[in-house]
Parts: structure tokens; sequence; C-alpha cells
């Protein structure tokens, strides 16, 4: 059985108190209560400080281009369905460069957990407005405020998202939970993770956080209700919810896909000579 030390990797090189380390220390504990072996997970990021955490996890890394996190991990997820694909990306790589490639693996249902580091400005290229800034956010790009933000959670339910969460880097024991959750779900998972960044983000401070989230629970919210989660999807300022926003069973990308049907592709015998007619015609 996998314990917390089979799944710590390099040490990491954020800032001394970055949120960072809170979703790193809730990812290995996540997939230590799943029972998973580092060689069942495949860790997909790409370029900026939420990239650098599959290099603190032992396991199966892949490193993509900024924003371009989702597309590896979908064509791993397809080759190899018994993988446990969690791909990793901050709000400016996921929301901003990504932003379409994340749309359309939400309507498709792929099978992979989406951790999105959201702090809210562009932290490894030094403090540019991102799309989850909030208006009026004063950085270099915008000295005379940032424009309206997007809600990502509500982007994800209009997309057809079959689960929705938020979490908090704060809260790890409460960020395990929503981790584990997201990568027993089957379909795509969305957990857009509240991280404070304390080299550039002065205003969304874990001080400023701990003072306005709230837990969602069966007393409060039902997860299965669809109109209900877009209510809590907009809620921002006094009130910020975390827990699990909707989530729903529906056929998976992959489920639908004939080429699987015999198992995963990895498992499937290769046959060069079924090609050969096919490369032919470039002779």
């Amino acid at each position: 059985m996998a314990t917390v030390r089979d799944y710590t990797g390099l040490t990491p090189a954020w800032c001394p108190g970055c949120g960072n380390f809170g979703i790193l220390s809730a990812v290995r504990r996540a997939l230590v209560d799943l029972n998973l072996e580092p060689w069942q997970v495949l860790l997909v990021s790409d370029i900026g400080q939420a990239g650098k955490l599959p290099h603190y996890v032992r396991g199966n890394v892949f490193n993509s281009l900024h924003g371009r996190a989702v597309p590896p991990a979908l064509g791993a997820k397809i080759a190899n369905p018994d993988l446990k694909v969690l791909v990793f990306a901050g709000d400016g790589g996921a929301y901003g460069e990504g932003l379409n490639h994340f749309v359309h693996a939400v309507r498709r249902n792929h099978d992979v957990t989406y951790l999105v580091h959201d702090n809210q400005v562009y932290a490894l290229t030094k403090g540019q407005t991102s799309p989850t800034s909030d208006p009026g956010f004063v950085t270099k790009t915008t000295p005379e405020g940032a424009p309206p933000a997007i809600n990502p959670l509500v982007l994800a339910l209009a997309a057809g998202a079959s689960f929705v969460a938020r979490g908090f880097a704060g809260d790890i024991d409460h960020l395990a939970g929503l981790i584990k959750a997201g990568v027993q779900h089957r379909g795509f998972s969305l957990i857009d993770i509240l991280q404070p960044c304390v080299s550039f983000n002065h205003k969304n401070t874990f001080q400023w956080y701990r003072e306005r989230v709230f837990k969602l629970d069966e007393s409060n919210h039902n997860p299965a209700n669809r109109n209900a989660a877009l209510v809590r999807a907009q809620e921002w300022g006094d009130k910020i919810p975390i827990g699990i926003v909707y989530r729903e069973e529906r056929p998976t990308y992959e489920d639908g896909l004939p080429a699987l049907r015999n198992g995963a592709l990895v498992d499937q015998p290769i046959e060069p000579q079924r090609v050969e007619k096919l490369f032919a015609e470039f002779l």
C-alpha cells in the first residue's frame, strides 16, 4: 500500500508560503487515501507555478506547453483508460491560453480530473492580470484595473460539466476530499482551487479567504440540482462556497469509442500490416 512518502518527489521551489504547498499535500493525501500506487497515476501539466507540481510527486509525468495540458492528458486516457489522469494548470493556462481545450473536454466528458491552481494572477511571469483577476485589480498590465473576470464554475456548468467543485489551498483536509471525489468520479472533474499568491496578489490572501469561504454540504446545497449549482457558482465576495457544486453520472467520452471495445489500446496487439495499404497511397 502506497504512503505519502511514496508520492514524495523533488523539493519544491515555490515561494515560501505559496498556496501550492497546500495543494501538493492534498494531492498526495488523496492518492494515498484512494489506495493508488504511483505507477497507476499520470500527472499532466503545462508550464507555470502550477505546472511544477508533478515534479514534486512520484508517478508518471508529462509536461506540455503552456495552456496545453489537457490534450495530451486526454490522449493518454484514451490509450490507457486504466490510468488515473490528473491535469494541473494555473488560472492563466487553464482559462486563458487553454480555454478552448477546457470547454471541449468538459462537453465531451473525458474521464480526467482537472486541478486548476487559481491564484487570480500570472505569478511565474511576475504578476500580470489573469482571466480570473477581480475587477479593478491593479497589475503591471492593468494599471487602471482589470476588466470583469470570467467565472470558471459557471463556464463549466454551461459547457455541460458532470463534476464541478471549488477548493481552498488553506484547508488541506477538505481539498484532499474533493480531489478524492473528483478522481473517483467517472467523467470530467473540474476542481478550481483558490490558491493565494503571496508574492503578487496581496488582496486575495489566506486571511481574506478564511474570512469568506464556507463549506457546501447536504444541509445547504444539493449538488444534483443544476439550477442550484448555477446559483452557488455565482456567489463571490463576502461569502464564497467551497465544496462539490455539481455532480451527475453520465457516459464518458471513452465509453463511446469503438477502438476501446476490445480493451485498452496499450493492451491490444500491434498489426503494422493493417496500415501498409494506407502508407502505400503516399508512395
